[in-house]
């Protein structure tokens, strides 16, 4: 038997070493052969991505990249986790939401492990709390309450409940949900702090596994917010809340623990596990600063942002990855909201695939059975210690003009939120920011999914936006026509030359038009096709040669208007050009002003 050395098995032992000087260089030849004249020092940040909050993404990270000591698990600052043993007890909790009664036994016989239920404007009656949860085990189940400005009066029926149906105080557990500057958030309207601080009073004298408030985020994640606004925000909140109670006589320490933070989990893996890192080190140093250092609890939601209209299913695979990334960043609890949420109510099929996620992620993936998975990498590293960074300094910019609550009473919140999620909206409307199934890859023919109406969700005070919503405009547009004359609005695609050459633009101008509901016809002659408009389609030597009198020909079969699939360019005959990085949204929506579609 063949014995290792003592300094162990080196894999890379007859290798000779890298450096990152070769990297470059490497790096740096490759791109000048793509007609990218760059230096070597200069290759690495051509290879960089831009994300929002002013971070960048490199292609590379090593050892010398600078980042913060993460600690240890369980123990401050806290980025490693809450709990030092992670979430390797059962997994994280799984939090299912309710908007309508009905679901929540079959639930919690499968898989669910809290409920977390929205009463009130935008969810059930308060009143109806006790039919809720009828048969429900409160004494096992976990209970996290949502009902804006009936926040008190839904935390004292369900205080009520607990008493009636004999639990003991020390059994009660989960959140009585009160979010004054969260409901303000939602609907403009502000609240009275009082009651809430006689709740978390309440909770911290009587009831130790229940909470009083909860710092939802959720609201500047859906009204266009980055991962930095969203952190900046939640500190805010935090802070206020913290001032409140304390003032209300609460010690600070009871304070901190009264509270639970909600944030958005979306299938951007590692900046939602990062965004998580960071939470509980920017809350790490607001209660060291406070003089009671505590951990955060975090109840991760599955973003309602990037769910699509159009092809739903596609909407398994972003909760997925956004679960999961939950689960490496560290989330106690975790909804997943089913595929079909932002068409209606849920049906049971989409319940059970949203709860199933999570039980697979944890029981068949054994993803909780690994303390901090991100942890150690330099990128994730990095990228938490830039996230905290940049969130830290938006939280300073709204304490420096008043706090939280005066951040939203002036607009000013608003406002940047609005900032970011128009230079986003630029993104998604060139499709530098795909979304499968809507703006790339959609499916004219799909059968639409409907479900019952989902009761309104509260308004008034900032915005819901979500990725797919300018595509989807498009789509309506193209449905209504549909329904008004029994065609969709069509294009005319003209394949120049051989298959090898048009074939690539060929399928790339198919896609566009029908990401706007317009449906691409291939084949036959113009006139036979039903449009009134064409677009040219093959390589751009073929264009050289052909472009031109095609066009013509185009025009007198009777063409209105002629686009090219390439880069700008000299072509006598063509009205509009479309390419990766053009403006989609403004292309498509005009192609359908000239076809009359209203």
């Amino acid at each position: 038997m063949k014995v290792l050395p003592d300094d162990g098995l080196s894999l890379a032992a007859e290798f000779p070493d890298a450096h990152l000087e070769q990297w470059q260089r490497l790096v740096a030849g490759v791109l000048r052969k793509s007609g990218r004249e760059v230096s070597d020092t200069a290759a690495e940040e051509a290879l960089s991505t831009a994300l929002e909050d002013g971070l960048r993404t490199r292609p590379l990270y090593t050892a010398d990249d600078p980042a913060p000591d993460a600690g240890l698990p369980g123990f401050a600052p806290f980025v490693r986790g809450g709990r030092p043993e992670g979430n390797t007890a059962g997994g994280w909790d799984v939090r299912q939401q309710h908007t309508a009664p009905g679901a929540v036994l079959a639930d919690l016989e499968n898989g669910v492990t809290s409920l977390w239920l929205v009463l009130g404007d935008g969810g059930m009656p308060v009143a109806s709390l006790g039919e809720v949860l009828d048969g429900v085990h409160l004494d096992l189940a976990p209970v996290v309450l949502d009902a804006g400005h009936e926040g008190e009066s839904a935390a004292r029926e369900l205080l009520r409940l607990y008493a009636e149906r004999g639990v003991a105080p020390e059994a009660a557990r989960g959140n009585l949900g009160a979010d004054p500057l969260g409901h303000a958030a939602r609907t403009g309207l502000s609240g009275d702090f009082a009651p809430v601080a006689e709740l978390a009073r309440l909770c911290a004298e009587r009831y130790p596994g229940l909470r009083a408030l909860t710092v939802d985020a959720l609201p500047y994640h859906e009204a266009g917010g980055s991962a930095a606004q969203e952190l900046g925000c939640s500190m805010a909140t935090a802070v206020a809340y913290l001032r409140e109670l304390t003032e209300a006589g609460l010690p600070v320490e009871l304070a901190c623990a009264q509270l639970e933070f909600r944030y958005a989990a979306t299938a951007d893996q590692f900046l939602t596990a990062a965004k998580l890192r960071a939470a509980r080190r920017l809350w790490a140093r607001v209660t060291e600063v406070c003089g009671a250092p505590a951990g955060q609890v975090q109840h991760a939601v599955t973003s309602p942002v990037m769910m699509a209209r159009r092809d739903p299913w596609v909407n398994m695979l972003r909760t997925t990855v956004a679960t999961l990334a939950a689960g490496v960043g560290g989330a106690d609890a975790v909804t997943v909201l089913p595929f079909d949420h932002s068409i209606g109510l849920p049906d049971a099929f989409a319940r059970r695939i949203a709860r199933n996620t999570s039980t697979i992620l944890i029981e068949e993936s054994h993803l909780s059975r690994v303390i901090d998975p991100a942890g150690g990498s330099w990128y994730v590293e990095r990228l938490t210690d830039e996230l905290a960074h940049a969130g830290w300094e938006f939280f300073q910019e709204i304490e420096r003009t008043g706090g939280q609550a005066a951040g939203l009473r002036s607009g000013r919140i608003a406002g940047r939120l609005a900032d970011t999620w128009e230079a986003r909206s630029a993104r998604l409307a060139e499709r530098r920011e795909p979304v499968t199934g809507v703006s790339e890859f959609p499916d004219l023919a799909e059968r639409a999914v409907e479900r019952e109406p989902a009761p309104a969700p509260r308004s008034g005070g900032l915005p819901r936006v979500r990725r797919d919503e300018s595509f989807e405009r498009l789509r309506a547009r193209s449905d209504a026509h549909l329904a008004a004359t029994g065609a969709r609005p069509r294009v005319y695609l003209a394949a120049l030359g051989p298959a090898a050459a048009h074939t690539a633009r060929l399928g790339f101008a198919a896609n566009l038009f029908q990401a706007g509901g317009i449906e691409p016809v291939t084949q036959g002659a113009f006139a036979d096709s039903g449009a009134t408009e064409a677009c040219l389609c093959s390589s751009d030597a073929v264009y050289g040669e052909q472009a031109a009198p095609v066009a013509r020909e185009l025009r007198d079969a009777g063409a209105s208007h002629v686009f090219l699939a390439g880069r700008p360019g000299d072509h006598p005959g063509v009205d509009t050009y479309v390419f990766a990085g053009c403006d989609a949204v403004a292309v498509l929506s005009a192609a359908l002003d000239r076809m009359g579609v209203s």
